[in-house]
């Protein structure tokens, strides 16, 4: 029995494990646990029985958490938007624009998923759009089954790191930071991991062009009528609307200064980028309106449907992230402005049907649910495993590791990483980060930095083979018979298992290096953070023991009225001594 009670965290976590390979539902496999081992310790007199009625509250904190709220609004918008034909339309047009380049569908594959991570925030609509739309078009075109598996699977993991993340979402809800600064630090990260994806498909196309051909001349469809791709007309837009977009950045305090009606000397760093490439985005697409409805054959055909395909979802990118990064709007309100701003979009497209949002709240509400019911369960284990001081055996056990912080950082990653080959990441948020975010607290180490390590981490889980879900999503739609193809009438031979698991694997690797690289160069997240304003504490304690100290106010010595002018003085410049002349003239009275 006593080793029972010496060791019940560690029996406790374990019993979770068994519980977790049973098969049982994770919400289930924590509620139960905590349950149960919440009653053995009161019985052996670990627990006191009020603990156990602190439970209700805790219950309670999460449906009264407003930064949850933000995960079914992006959600809606992800749904929305997807299901409403974006992604679909991306995918053509920069499918098109990069068909002379080997390699082009691949890059418009990654392109589009970064936008709809971007836009989304949803794993399993990326990859399964992104699956349903280009896979047909790339088996079509010869492309090899393990390269177009994998870039789609990957691209569709960018939804886990870039903002609006449902993943940092939560990160910053259990490590107790702000969901901006969680967005923050995961930008640069996000388009290193996007660039590295580039960069691999661009090896395969220099050493090995025949798995990845460019389009043939017959199926670019978007040209001009003498044959000509248009692609000088866009360059010359991107150039003009980025130059301008460049000149209101380095004027925008003039600009802001004449709005305010007062000199405005700098403005933050990133409210200008931000207002900057609205800016430039809006004067490509006022161009672009111009040119369609008065036929004056300023942009090619290619530039001019770039441009309404891309600015939209850009400008809702801008709308959302902007205002959470210049703090005009929380998370929740950003993502119903999302939401709203994706239903607007459809409804301008002519899209927006009652079957259409019926289908996407149905799928909010279901992931909403989800997330709730892990939280629920991850409540009562953590509060029945701090009781029995699980936290302090889970510190012991980390804090002892050889290295300091790069030894708990490498142990702590490949746990996360082995872990991740049977919980997704909504468990692993749940479950392991609030074990681990004290720990690294106390060694120093910046949760903000420290959440975006583990988000990146966590992205293998849906990618490294035989479990990760996104590799199961593609699996769902990719063809598992021979089928005729409807545009070349070829018999396109199905896509197996294997070519999707060996297609996987230099994306997986690619995702570790990453880690690699953020433990090593932190500055790749800092980077993107606000800097810490010093304060002299010293000084604060002066200026405050300085305004604490009244004024002598000279005392009238005949009338009421000076007396009473005199205390209205005195409540100005300190009203605690205000108060207390008020409390002894009532008690002299008295």
């Amino acid at each position: 029995m006593e080793l029972i009670t010496h060791n019940m965290a560690p029996i406790m976590f374990a019993g979770l494990i068994v519980f977790l390979l049973m098969g049982f539902p994770v919400t289930f496999s924590l509620g139960a646990c905590g349950l149960f081992f919440g009653f053995v310790g009161v019985e052996l007199g670990l627990l006191p029985e009020a603990l156990m009625q602190a439970l209700p509250l805790r219950l309670f904190g999460i449906m009264q958490n407003d930064t949850l709220l933000a995960i079914p609004f992006f959600t809606l918008m992800g749904l929305i938007l997807e299901r409403s034909g974006m992604a679909e339309d991306l995918l053509e047009t920069i499918g098109q624009l990069f068909g002379p380049v080997r390699g082009g569908l691949a890059f418009a594959v990654i392109f589009v998923g970064a936008l709809l991570a971007a836009t989304t925030g949803v794993v399993a609509a990326s990859v399964i759009s992104m699956g349903l739309i280009s896979l047909p078009i790339m088996l079509r075109y010869g492309y090899d089954r393990r390269i177009a598996s994998g870039v789609i699977a990957a691209s569709g993991t960018l939804a886990q790191i870039i903002p609006p993340s449902l993943v940092l979402i939560i990160l910053a809800d259990q490590l107790g930071r702000s969901v901006g600064d969680m967005y923050k630090g995961a930008f640069v990260p996000g388009f290193m991991l996007t660039a590295m994806y580039v960069g691999w498909v661009i090896l395969i196309a220099i050493f090995r062009p025949a798995m990845v051909p460019a389009l043939p001349i017959e199926a670019r469809t978007i040209r001009e009528d003498d044959g000509k791709s248009g692609l000088m007309s866009l360059l010359i837009l991107t150039i003009v609307t980025t130059g301008v977009a460049v000149y209101f950045g380095e004027h925008y305090a003039d600009v802001y200064s004449w709005f305010k009606g007062e000199k405005i000397e700098s403005v933050a760093k990133d409210e200008t980028i931000v207002v900057s490439m609205c800016a430039g985005v809006m004067l490509a697409y006022a161009i672009a309106l111009v040119n369609k409805v008065t036929r004056m054959g300023l942009l090619s055909r290619m530039a001019e449907r770039v441009t309404f395909v891309l600015i939209p979802p850009l400008l809702l990118i801008f709308l959302v992230l902007g205002t959470i990064f210049l703090g005009i709007a929380t998370p929740t309100e950003g993502g119903a402005m999302g939401a709203m701003g994706a239903i607007i979009m459809a409804m301008a497209r002519g899209r927006l049907s009652m079957k259409l949002l019926k289908q996407a709240l149905t799928s909010t509400t279901k992931l909403a649910s989800f997330v709730v019911f892990i939280l629920v369960g991850s409540t009562i284990f953590s509060l029945v495993f701090q009781g029995v001081d699980g936290q302090k055996w889970v510190e012991h056990l980390l804090t002892g590791l050889p290295g300091g912080q790069i030894g708990f950082l490498i142990v702590v990653n490949l746990l996360i990483f082995f872990l991740a080959f049977f919980l997704d990441f909504f468990e692993l948020s749940f479950i392991v980060v609030p074990l681990l975010a004290p720990v690294a607290e106390k060694l120093g180490i910046d949760l903000i930095w420290f959440g975006i390590l583990l988000g990146v981490n966590m992205q293998t889980s849906f990618m490294h083979p035989p479990f990760g879900f996104a590799l199961f999503y593609l699996r769902s739609v990719a063809p598992i018979k021979e089928y005729a193809d409807r545009v070349t009438k070829k018999t396109i031979q199905p896509v197996t298992t294997m070519q999707i698991y060996w297609g996987a694997v230099p994306f997986v690797l690619i995702q570790v290096i990453m880690v690699g690289l953020i433990i090593f160069f932190p500055g790749i997240v800092s980077s993107g953070l606000d800097k810490e304003v010093a304060v002299d504490l010293n000084q604060v304690q002066l200026q405050m023991e300085a305004d604490s100290k009244a004024p002598e106010m000279p005392v009238p010595e005949a009338g009421q009225e000076g007396s009473a002018a005199a205390d209205a003085k005195a409540a100005e410049d300190d009203p605690m001594k205000a108060m207390q002349d008020s409390m002894d003239k009532d008690a002299k009275k008295n």
